[in-house]
């Protein structure tokens, strides 16, 4: 009998890294602070009633633009490198593999980020995920960054819940994900999906997986803030962003990751018998 698999996905500025990730190194080699680029960006946004990712994307290539500073490819992998996580993080991804094997089933690790994928593939953790799903950037002929390829906003975030469910990883292919197919016979099914987010920005993933049987975590620093999305039913737990051995988070996914093992097996069996009857 085939494994079944379970599909954690994460956010990725202020969930698995305490902020956003072009704070690190992109803003400071610019000489400007944090705030004053995204209160730049939101300025953009709402003047011109722009999406607010492509404001950030659009202010990062002109930014750079006007400092002298075209950038590569090659320069935002770089910058990734500089990305700091929170406790426990790096060796997250095989601890929890390990787990699910002990479990009988298999572990997918997927990013859905309105961050830049450039960045997070120069980061540590690159190698635990089967597919990053976040912004990037179109390069010109000069191999400089001179266009969005692809915005990843907080709405937008929800067709790649649905490209793990059914399998259909490739962003490319829309015809492929439009088409119906069966629940019992998609790759992940949404009861055996975890995400793990921070806040209001990932709302529409989290309850989207909450009420087609998944479970959400929103994980943080200061809990002001995310009480709120447990007492509106969001999400399933708020938890402290600890990715420790034996930290509160560890535990919960752990205790979730084996409760979804057992209900697997439950539905397995239950088909075989409705398959004898038919």
């Amino acid at each position: 009998m085939q494994k079944a698999i379970i599909a954690l996905m994460y956010d990725f500025d202020k969930t698995l890294s305490p902020k956003e990730m072009q704070e690190y190194t992109f803003i400071p080699e610019l000489g400007i602070n944090p705030e004053e680029f995204w209160s730049a960006s939101n300025g953009l946004a709402k003047e011109y009633k722009m999406d607010r990712i492509l404001a950030y994307m659009y202010l990062m290539i002109s930014k750079s633009n006007s400092a002298n500073k075209s950038i590569r490819r090659n320069d935002f992998v770089n910058m990734g490198k500089g990305i700091e996580f929170f406790p426990g993080v790096e060796e997250w991804f095989s601890r929890i593999n390990d787990y699910g094997r002990e479990q009988g089933v298999s572990i997918e690790h997927y990013i859905i980020s309105s961050g830049l994928k450039e960045i997070i593939e120069g980061s540590s953790i690159k190698k635990h995920f089967k597919e990053i799903y976040a912004c990037e950037f179109h390069y010109n002929g000069s191999g400089v960054a001179d266009w969005p390829l692809l915005a990843v906003n907080y709405t937008g975030k929800t067709q790649f819940l649905y490209r793990i469910n059914k399998g259909v990883l490739d962003v490319s292919d829309d015809d492929s994900i439009n088409k119906f197919i069966p629940e019992d016979k998609r790759r992940i099914p949404f009861r055996n999906m975890i995400y793990i987010g921070d806040g209001l920005t990932d709302v529409p993933c989290m309850k989207l997986v909450r009420s087609n049987g998944g479970q959400s975590i929103a994980v943080y620093k200061k809990k002001a803030g995310v009480e709120e999305l447990l007492k509106d039913n969001r999400v399933n737990y708020i938890v402290r962003a600890d990715y420790s051995q034996g930290s509160h988070l560890d535990s919960l996914v752990k205790t979730i990751i084996a409760e979804m093992a057992l209900k697997d097996k439950l539905v397995k069996v239950n088909q075989r018998q409705l398959s004898k009857i038919k």
